[in-house]
This record gives structure tokens, sequence and C-alpha cells, in this order.
């Protein structure tokens, strides 16, 4: 019933609408919160410019309706602030980056020089894919820890056989 969250909250008319997904949510409990929070994150993956203040909108209506989301699970006690600044993050890159620039191969690169921990990098990205995953990694940096996003600008691949 509430695979749909997000696109019934977009889609509500009326109080009464917005109070009736209110109580499926909490009655679906934590998966059903789940399937909201995924619609939101999947909604800023796509997010384009003329989309932002819709998002916005629509993650205050849903922490109207849930203003305290660590009843579903602890770990989401932030959640409305944490998607609040994803948006803003990939405002700003989209703000920085034209339209006409955003073609092609993306990739996010995340590394600690100062640890011996391996890289991360996320390759074969588009420019969408790549600014969200920049703008979820980004809020969570520790010291010494640096992220990028970069355009391919040329590439050279060989498989072994």
């Amino acid at each position: 019933m509430n695979e749909h969250a997000l696109e019934r909250l977009v889609q509500a008319k009326s109080e009464q609408e917005l109070a009736e997904l209110q109580v499926s949510i909490q009655n679906g409990g934590y998966s059903a919160f789940h399937q909201l929070l995924e619609g939101f994150k999947l909604q800023i993956k796509e997010m384009n410019e003329t989309q932002v203040q819709n998002v916005l909108e629509w993650l205050q209506t849903a922490e109207r309706l849930f203003p305290d989301p660590g009843l579903f699970s602890p770990s989401w006690l932030h959640i409305w602030k944490e998607l609040s600044e994803m948006v803003s993050i990939k405002t700003q890159l989209m703000e920085a980056v034209p339209v006409e620039e955003r073609n092609g191969e993306w990739q996010v690169i995340l590394d600690n020089p100062h640890t011996i921990q391996e890289v991360v990098c996320h390759p074969s990205l588009t420019f969408d894919h790549a600014a969200y995953l920049f703008s979820y990694f980004r809020p969570g940096l520790e010291k010494n820890e640096y992220i990028r996003l970069q355009k391919i600008q040329n590439m050279f691949i060989e498989v072994g056989s």
C-alpha cells in the first residue's frame, strides 16, 4: 500500500488525504516510512533545477506529518535535515555545472590520504547520479577526508581475457 508513499504525498489535494497517508505510514511502521524515504532519495537523484522548490516543499510537508522520524528508526532521527542538506548540495552543484556540460561520464571519489583505507570510486555515472552521491556522502566527511566529483574527459578501457 505504501510503495508510492511519496507519490501520494505529492498528489494529495487536501489535509484529509495527507492525514490518511500519515495514518497509513504510521500503521506500516519502519518499512512504510522507509518507502517514503526511498521515494525522496530517488526524487533528489533525478531532481533538476526546476524541481528544487517542489522537493523542498514536499520535505517540509513530510516533516510536518512525521516530526519525529526517530520513532521509526533511531538512524532517521535527523533524516529531514539530511535530505534537505542533500537538496542544497545538489542544487549548488547544478548551479556550478551548466546543463550543456553535464553529459558524458562522471565519477565520485572519496579518500583520506592520511589513513590506510582504500580509495572509494563510483565510476560510470550520469551527472544527476554523481551529484546525488556527492550530496549523499559530503555531509559525513571526516577529518582529512575529501570527496571529488569529476567528469571523465578521456578514457581507455582494457578487459583481460
